[in-house]
Formats: C-alpha cells, structure tokens, sequence
C-alpha cells in the first residue's frame, strides 16, 4: 500500500510497520508521508480500536533519520509549509486510538520519538536506546526534546539526550521509557496480547481515558481534574463510576 509503511488490519487491530530494513528503517520523507498516511487510516477506520507500530527486519526498529536525505530536501519555506499542513507527530496524539510501540534492536533519533509518541511501549532484550543529535551538532526536530521528558522525567531526559549515551533495553524499562522488556520471539506476541485486551474494551472509554491522561498533563491540576470530569459526564450513566 505505502512504499515505506507496511499497513494491514486483522479485525478491530491495525499494525504498522516501518518498512527500510535494509537501512534499519531510517526514518526519511516518503516514511513521513506514508506513515502519516497510515495513521490517518487508524484514525479514519470506525473499526480499527488499537494500532501495533513496529519495525521490519532484524537489525532495528528505527536507526533514526536518514541523513543521505540532507541537502536533498525541499528550502526550509517548502518543508516548514509541509510541516504544517502534515504534522505528523501532532496526529499520534490526536489519532483517538490506543498506540503500542513493539521496538527491537537499534532504537535511535526518531525512533525514540515515534516510540514515545506511543501510549505503551514494549522492547526486546537486544533493544538499544540512543539519541544522538547533540553529538551530530543537532536539535531534535520530531519532539524529543518535549515528548522524551514527559516519558522518563527532566533528569533523565537531560542525561539521555545531552551525552547521547547509548541505554540499554533494561535501564530503558528502570527509568521508565518502555513499559516492558521481553525475549524478541515474545516482543510481537506481547503487543497483539495487549492490543487484543485493550480491543475488547468499550473504545469510548479508552478513548475518553486516553484523552484526559494525554491533555491533563498540559494543564493544571484543576483544569486536567474539570477535563476529567467533562469527559466522564459524556459517557452513559451506567458506565459512570
């Protein structure tokens, strides 16, 4: 369907697949287009209840983005305009579907960013962490430096992206970055596990859940407690608690 996304749909579970594994799927522009194309499907489709993102091939699930594009790309007027009406990390918070991140191997740049940009994030024991930018003379440009701090904390999210040090999948799960570590032939099986529980819930519940955790934590505490409160008056009354 895509030329870098791999996207296919079994009952009320999408899954999405970053699709260069001979470039340890380098996050480039064509995967910008397709993915955001597939999680507009995720978004659009009534049906689909929990997507399932993850990387093809065995060396990783993102190496981060794909530097031979530089110098290739649109002038900065182009790409800021394309930017805008394309925000593709805007649509993983406000794709209204519970988001599951299954990373193996290298995990770097952009790879951590679309992994935090997920609501559960699980690894594989070979996984690796890196954000390297700063060590290239570069800012994080997908929301590292915004997504990464609300995830693991203001500490670890300095240390992790000012030395760009290298974290192993168990200290990933310690500070909080991945919710669960696993051997690799376990990784996929664990996320259709956790897609399959979180599809046969009421999806105006996990929606609505989702919504108050993701946008309370912008706001102050009596803002995020009133957003609760609107969002749980919407639902019927037998399901209030």
């Amino acid at each position: 369907m895509f030329e870098t996304v791999l996207y296919s749909k079994k009952g009320a579970i999408a899954n999405i697949v970053l699709n260069r594994p001979n470039e340890v799927n380098a996050f480039n522009v064509q995967m910008r287009d397709d993915l955001y194309q597939a999680l507009e499907a995720v978004r659009d489709d009534p049906d689909v209840r929990v997507a399932i993102v993850s990387g093809a091939g065995d060396r990783g699930f993102c190496a981060g983005a794909d530097l031979t594009e530089f110098g290739t790309a649109p002038s900065q007027v182009i790409a800021r305009n394309v930017r805008w009406e394309r925000d593709l990390w805007r649509l993983f918070q406000i794709a209204g579907k519970p988001l599951i991140a299954a990373v193996h191997g290298y995990v770097i740049g952009s790879g951590v960013e679309i992994a935090c940009l997920c609501d559960l994030r699980i690894a594989s024991e070979d996984a690796v962490f890196r954000m390297p930018e700063t060590a290239l003379g570069m800012v994080p440009a997908a929301g590292g430096t915004q997504t990464l701090p609300r995830v693991v904390g203001v500490g670890r999210a300095l240390d992790v992206l000012l030395t760009g040090r290298q974290v192993p999948a168990p200290e990933a799960k310690r500070m909080g970055l991945v919710h669960r570590v696993l051997a690799r032939d376990e990784l996929m099986p664990e996320a259709q596990r956790l897609a399959d529980v979180m599809a046969s819930l009421d999806p105006d519940a996990v929606s609505a859940a989702r919504t108050a955790i993701v946008e309370g934590m912008d706001l102050p505490l009596d803002q995020g407690l009133a957003l609760e409160r609107r969002l749980a008056a919407r639902m019927p009354v037998s399901r209030q608690a």
